[in-house]
């Protein structure tokens, strides 16, 4: 029902939604391929986060402006710091991170702009929806539309000219055992069930701060990078404290996004 009353417009910035999305997504692999994921995450996705809630507040203003703007500031901090510490690795790793951080750059830009689209493909009162705009389910639902058709087009492509390693095949693609596609049918489902309580959630903390938490997995992903596959182990001196720094950083600079919309 919801998708019959639905006007071309939302459904079109629904789906372009999606189109932008996975194409941020795949540069973002990518980075974390050339420059490592405690480069390509806080780079790529504070970028995203810093610009993202930027554009959501402008085009619906809600929450605490100065709080709000506080933790980008420090969350801007964190990137830069995230950014120095990277600096202090070898000359061949350095040599690497020009591909990388420009990735990282591009996807941080595009995943700053996919939020927008879907947001204002929805009514703005969840339970009594305006006729012509989408429900968040059915947002969803065309969002992952957009992602499945466009990944024909973007993945057949960095198939072919990958960023980094040998071109590879769909043929390649369907030697993978069931166990491997498994691992990527479950991240597809976890990601989009967090991205449907991310978008219900906005109809209560307004779309800049909902965009901004959804952006926490920066974090959880640095700290991996770190400390599980300890890519800055061979660090000098001092890279340490950067570390320490960007997250300290990090953490109260997403702390404040959330007290804003209290």
């Amino acid at each position: 029902a919801d998708l019959q009353q639905a006007e071309w417009d939302n459904l079109s910035n629904a789906f372009l939604g999606g189109v932008v999305f996975n194409l941020a997504n795949i540069l973002l692999v990518a980075a974390i391929a050339v420059a490592g994921m405690s480069v390509a995450f806080p780079v790529g996705i504070g970028i995203a986060l810093v610009f993202g809630v930027l554009i959501n507040y402008f085009a619906t203003p809600y929450g605490d402006v100065v709080i709000l703007f506080s933790g980008i500031g420090l969350i801007t901090i964190a990137i830069i710091l995230d950014a120095a510490a990277y600096k202090k690795l070898t000359k061949t790793i350095r040599k690497v991170s020009t591909k990388g951080i420009l990735l990282s750059i591009c996807a941080g830009v595009l995943m700053a702009l996919f939020y927008r689209f879907v947001a204002s493909s929805m009514s703005s009162d969840f339970i009594n929806p305006v006729s012509g705009e989408l429900t968040p389910y059915t947002a969803v639902f065309i969002f992952a539309i957009g992602i499945f058709i466009s990944n024909f087009i973007f993945n057949t492509i960095f198939m072919k000219k990958p960023v980094e390693g040998e071109p590879v095949t769909y043929k390649q693609y369907f030697n993978g055992g069931l166990k491997v596609h498994s691992t990527g049918f479950l991240g597809g489902i976890i990601w989009c069930i967090g991205m449907s309580l991310n978008i219900i959630a906005a109809g209560k903390a307004g779309y800049a701060i909902s965009y901004g938490l959804g952006q926490g997995a920066t974090l959880i992903a640095a700290l991996w990078g770190v400390f599980i596959w300890k890519e800055f182990s061979d660090a000098p001196k001092g890279t340490n404290m950067l570390l320490a720094l960007m997250f300290v950083c990090f953490v109260i600079g997403l702390g404040l996004v959330v007290y804003a919309g209290i």
